[in-house]
């Protein structure tokens, strides 16, 4: 019976890191890794798109800010993740400025968490089942690309992307398909073609999050701002079929999350992940991204492994 209390007792005391002032987990969910080769522009031209992506994220490690466990040995935690992304964008053929044509960006999320531990104790932190996640609402501005004697050079873009909280959020649960937040995450994408065979692509986000107003145990919360970026390196394999490479991506969290306007210490988000990847265009219209990530250096959010499947049609 003593042992028993023992464990509870310290699990409460874990679980008052996670979700208080002592740890973070506030971030929303944002693009890590979703996006990656040729990111620059799209891979044919104006017009309607439709994508679909899929997302697997395992991970058996949940961090403090040290990077270390955060829950005891005995937890034995696992955290699956399955994430759905619809995606409808249109790029327009008129140009408004210097080259650069209008466009819209929307996806819809649907996201299935399960978090399972060795033991039955519920003062672990629980997830939310699944459900709809924050839908993405994004204008941008696509600029014509830069040309050079054997092909396009450089290729770049910038959207104004706003996560709306639509998603399904239980304040009493730790991991949800929703933030329970708004949150303003614009970003700049470019792909540069060092030969007509070697690209290397970016896309750079800055992360502003609102208050949340439904949160456990206050009256409010504001997760801290935050800047991530993807990245990518590709080899063209088969011309004009098949790309190869790496592709990675980097997570800082800039400021401390606030709860009732006060700053929580060591609260800061970090990961970073790196891993192979393809893409193979079956056709102008039809186009498939395969990616894996092995994340490393978590500070204050699961550890884990992503594997990544995207399918962009265009009309």
């Amino acid at each position: 019976m003593l042992k028993k209390s023992y464990i509870f007792f310290a699990a409460l005391l874990v679980l008052s890191g996670f979700s208080g002032t002592g740890s973070a987990y506030d971030l929303p969910s944002v693009n890590l890794g979703f996006t990656s080769f040729l990111d620059g522009g799209p891979p044919s031209g104006p017009g309607f798109y439709f994508s679909q992506y899929a997302q697997y994220w395992s991970s058996d490690k949940l961090t403090n800010e040290n990077g270390d466990k955060i829950l005891p040995s005995f937890a034995d935690e696992d955290l699956d993740a399955w994430i759905s992304l619809t995606q409808f964008i249109y790029q327009s053929d008129k140009e408004i400025i210097n080259g650069a044509r209008p466009g819209i960006d929307v996806i819809i999320p649907t996201v299935s968490l399960d978090m399972s531990y060795g033991t039955d104790n519920p003062a672990f932190p629980q997830d939310n089942g699944s459900g709809i996640g924050d839908i993405l609402v994004g204008p941008y501005l696509q600029w014509d690309p830069v040309m050079g004697k054997n092909g396009p050079k450089f290729m770049q873009r910038v959207e104004f992307q706003f996560i709306l909280p639509t998603g399904k959020y239980d304040k009493d649960k730790q991991l949800n398909p929703g933030s329970g937040f708004f949150s303003f995450n614009p970003y700049w994408a470019g792909t540069y073609f060092f030969s007509k065979k070697l690209t290397g692509s970016a896309r750079i986000h800055y992360l502003w999050n609102a208050e949340n107003d439904n949160v456990a145990g206050y009256n409010n919360k504001q997760a801290g701002q935050a800047v991530h970026a993807n990245f990518a390196l590709a080899y063209e394999v088969l011309p004009k079929r098949l790309r190869a490479g790496i592709n990675g991506y980097w997570l800082k969290q800039l400021t401390e999350t606030e709860y009732d306007g006060k700053k929580s210490d060591n609260s800061k988000e970090q990961v970073f992940a790196a891993g192979p990847g393809i893409v193979y265009h079956f056709s102008k219209e039809n186009h498939v991204f395969v990616n894996s990530y092995f994340e490393t250096n978590a500070k204050n959010r699961p550890e884990g492994f992503k594997a990544n499947l995207r399918w962009v049609h265009h009309f």
